[in-house]
């Protein structure tokens, strides 16, 4: 029998310690857990949450109120990353090709977490982030280094290179690098992008890109809030 339209659609990845549910269509909402039934209530929790991230973008996301509204289309077989704490396997739907409709999305999509982590940045600024339970955690500029780092090396997988003078401020540089990752995106959308990295690594897909550089950039924008909180 057909799922009844309203559903959202899930896939999973898992690994030997640790799942992570992911909803197909909607880039970076995306939370992990000991096993499935403890990432799919983490994503059901974090749906109010991924509503105000994105809600910018004004695209008509609802969050859902049970886990009955998810249907899992897909499992995947995790790895080391997995487990580390990194989603990191695609779903067969992220190998289609970007329509202009799709790339619009997309960049709305990307544009909405860039603003909201702009806005949580800006909201710590001079405050102490709260620890982890062992005293560890990066402070504020630490974290927007680190996602910084991290989305240089996404670009690496569309085979697209970010060059930020050294002089300039972290602020300029989460600009420059914003608009790098839509530049990124629409080339390879338009598939003017290779194939292959000049390390003959295996190119990311431009929807791949867009779910995995959305999950990591709301992952630290929660983090913020929540060790502000």
């Amino acid at each position: 029998m057909a799922q009844p339209s309203n559903k959202i659609k899930i896939y999973l990845e898992s690994g030997q310690k640790r799942t992570f549910a992911s909803a197909l269509d909607w880039p970076g909402w995306c939370l992990g857990g000991r096993d499935e039934p403890s990432a799919l209530q983490a994503l059901l929790d974090y749906g109010s949450r991924y509503a105000h991230a994105i809600g910018s973008a004004r695209l008509g996301f609802h969050a859902p109120t049970t886990l009955a509204a998810f249907t899992i289309v897909e499992r995947l077989k995790g790895n080391a990353a997995t487990d580390f704490g990194a989603p990191n396997l695609a779903p067969a739907v992220d190998a289609g090709p970007v329509a202009e409709a799709d790339l619009q999305r997309f960049e709305k999509i990307l544009k909405a977490c860039w603003r909201a982590f702009d806005a949580a940045a800006k909201a710590a600024a001079g405050k102490e982030l709260s620890k982890g339970p062992r005293g560890g955690g990066r402070p504020l500029e630490g974290i927007i280094r680190h996602v910084l780092d991290a989305n240089a090396g996404y670009l690496m997988r569309l085979s697209w290179k970010v060059k930020i003078p050294e002089t300039a401020d972290l602020s300029e540089q989460l600009e420059q690098t914003q608009q790098a990752s839509l530049n990124a995106l629409a080339a390879a959308a338009q598939g003017e992008a290779p194939a292959r990295g000049p390390r003959g690594g295996t190119r990311w897909t431009p929807r791949y890109f867009v779910r995995r550089a959305a999950w990591h950039v709301l992952d630290h924008v929660w983090e913020i809030e929540n060790r502000i909180s």
